[in-house]
């Protein structure tokens, strides 16, 4: 069965959206679970109570998302969690699609193809890509895979297949694979957990790109188009703190030094952008254990 887990804060606007399209296209055997994160006045408790088919678990304090998700992973009851941001919209088929690799008991997390929902994109144009799963640079910096390319980019961008990690945007997880791993980092608040999850996912089994499975990304729903510097801080504190939690051994040591030129370059960009002080905040707090 199929455990699907929406984290919400706030935005009951986009949560209705969001469930509106997961009635329209979930399986019958399968469950929504909408983690209210306390928000103000229940209004997520209350938006998801439109749907009856949702179980809401309502946080009594605001959070983050690595703990509103890890509530929900404990309450749900699939064996496949998939994890699904309230400001995405899913697709026909978009579940069966990822569910049929989990077939090979290797298999411990699936990317789906995930497209920028931009309303100020024409509508002659092909959408372009938000991620086709994750990559990440030894150096110590993630990135969405195929990230800004449009669909009609190259048969590349399609093709099932192996990948090296999972956007919690809407990545489904084998459950068991889940807790074994330990879930969310939930002292990361939010932004780079789903990488940290997927270092420690990669040590169980594979992780596999499906484009079958089709989900719209509301671009900078989160955010805006430029994050603030609470945000950038809080960014940038978790880039760090993924590197140093997961590269170990002799492999920290080969990759001390692009390292050492991914957080130069880093730094080079953000004093051309003027948020030196936040990036560099971030860093500090990581690198003090903050």
């Amino acid at each position: 069965m199929l455990s699907v887990v929406i984290p919400s804060y706030r935005r009951a606007d986009l949560l209705r959206l969001c469930l509106r399209t997961v009635a329209a296209h979930r399986p019958v055997a399968s469950e929504v679970i909408v983690v209210d994160d306390a928000s103000p006045g229940g209004c997520v408790s209350a938006a998801a109570a439109e749907f009856p088919f949702v179980r809401v678990v309502r946080l009594l304090k605001q959070s983050g998302f690595c703990v509103a998700a890890n509530a929900g992973i404990q309450a749900s009851s699939g064996d496949v969690v998939e994890l699904l941001n309230d400001d995405t919209e899913v697709t026909p088929g978009w579940a069966d699609a990822a569910l049929t690799p989990f077939a090979d008991p290797h298999i411990v997390a699936i990317a789906p193809l995930v497209l920028q929902l931009d309303p100020t994109r024409p509508l002659d144009l092909p959408p372009l890509i938000d991620s086709a799963g994750d990559e990440y640079d030894p150096g110590g910096f993630a990135r969405k895979r195929w990230h800004g390319r449009d669909t009609l980019a190259g048969d590349a961008c399609l093709t099932p297949g192996a990948v090296w990690g999972v956007s919690a945007t809407a990545g489904f997880y084998r459950r068991s694979a889940l807790l074994a791993a330990g879930s969310f980092p939930e002292h990361f608040g939010a932004y780079f957990e789903d990488v940290d999850l997927s270092h420690r996912l990669r040590r169980l089994g594979g992780v596999w790109f499906e484009p079958g499975s089709v989900v719209w990304h509301r671009v900078s729903a989160s955010y805006g188009r430029r994050p603030n510097r609470r945000v950038l801080e809080q960014q940038s504190c978790n880039e760090e703190r993924v590197f140093w939690r997961n590269v170990r051994g002799r492999e920290l040591w080969r990759n001390l030094p692009r390292h050492a030129a991914v957080l130069t370059g880093k730094a080079v960009r953000r004093m051309n952008e003027g948020q030196f002080v936040p990036w560099a905040v971030g860093r500090l707090r990581a690198w003090c254990g903050g």
